[in-house]
């Protein structure tokens, strides 16, 4: 019985291992590309179900998608005037950071403080 309430709180967002999995999925599309949006979509389903602390990463993994998605056009748009390739390793160092330090936070189970930036917590 304990078996499938781990899957459930696994597959509904009320255990961290999902949230971990969320953050390597975005550091692997550095490479990967994809797999990104697929970490984005797992967070929409799990953030609701997921306890307050745990809800910050969800919230602070939807926001870093679509900042760094926001980041990576305008790099693309400034590409023509040739400062795009600074804007966009800016992006990749920004993204890197961002994920390596919300693991840092879910590892010792904490909420990602001030979740809401657009910079680095």
């Amino acid at each position: 019985m304990t078996d499938t309430n781990n899957t459930s709180d696994m597959l509904t967002g009320g255990n961290k291992g999902n949230a971990q999995l969320i953050y390597i999925l975005y550091l692997a599309s550095i490479i990967v590309g994809v797999t990104s949006i697929i970490g984005v979509v797992m967070a929409y389903l799990s953030k609701d179900q997921a306890p307050d602390w745990l809800k910050t990463h969800y919230n602070f993994l939807i926001r870093t998608f679509w900042m760094g998605l926001l980041y990576s056009f305008i790099g693309l748009l400034l590409m023509i005037v040739l400062i795009g390739w600074i804007v966009l390793i800016a992006t990749l160092i920004w993204m890197i950071i961002r994920c390596v330090k919300g693991l840092g936070y879910l590892g010792r189970g904490e909420p990602v403080p001030n979740y809401q930036t657009w910079m680095i917590p």
